[in-house]
Formats: C-alpha cells, structure tokens, sequence
C-alpha cells in the first residue's frame, strides 16, 4: 500500500527502505527547498520531542540537534555564534532555570 510522506529524511533511510524489499522515490531538493523542509523537519522533530519520555526523548532530542546542526551548516552559521547568542540572551533575560512560568500582565 502506497504511503505519501514528502517530507526530508536522513540520507540512508531510501537505502533502508529498499534493503527491506520496499519501493519508494525520492527526489533531490534544491537549496531553497532543503532550507524550507529542514524547518519543517525542526517543527516536526520539536512536536515529537514535546510528547516523547525516557529514552524516546533522547533520541527525538538527538534529531533535533541534528536538524539544528544541519540548519546551521546550510545558513553558514558557525556554532561559536549560537553559543554567544544565547550566552548574551541569558545575561539580559536569564535562562530557565528557575521555572518561572508568566501568568498575566497589564
């Protein structure tokens, strides 16, 4: 049964595929377009992170640092910049460490 997925995936799953005896296609995206499904997979990899426990959580959170490693290598951006990006955020706003959830404001 045909299943639709146009999404990215990692580079050895048609191979995986095929060694199981399955059929699948697969296309080459164009720069652009791989930028585009690398955030789409950021959201999808986040969403599964959200809900995952344990050991499942691990491995969704081993994705989304690989979608974010890929993103960054795509846009050049060298991660010493994220690093002091987020240093300078939690020196102005601080981190979340202290579980402080915002309830209301006026």
């Amino acid at each position: 049964m045909r299943q639709e997925h146009n999404k990215l995936v990692r580079d050895l799953i048609p191979e995986i595929i095929r060694q199981a005896g399955h059929q699948c296609d697969t296309i080459i995206l164009s720069e652009s377009e791989y930028r585009q499904a690398l955030r789409d997979k950021l959201l999808e990899e986040a969403q599964e992170a959200a809900t995952a426990n344990g050991k499942d959580l691990i491995e969704e959170l081993a994705d989304l640092l690989d979608v974010i490693d890929a993103l960054m290598e795509s846009h050049n951006i060298e991660q010493e910049s994220i690093l002091l990006t987020r240093d300078q955020k939690r020196a102005e706003k601080g981190g979340f460490t202290q579980k402080v959830k915002l309830l209301w404001t006026e």
